[in-house]
């Protein structure tokens, strides 16, 4: 039982720097565009 006064707290903190890192991804601007770098992989583009 003394294990889940660990393990609780452990938990809120990791599933915290989680929520901030996802936060901090849509911030960056990381999903804005999530086909267009897909797209621009199969363009066959000459780099004349």
């Amino acid at each position: 039982m003394t294990i889940l006064l660990l393990l609780i707290p452990i938990s809120l903190f990791l599933g915290g720097l989680g929520l901030l890192a996802f936060w901090l991804a849509l911030r960056g601007g990381q999903f804005d565009d999530p086909e267009g770098n897909a797209a621009r992989i199969l363009e066959d583009r000459d780099p004349d």
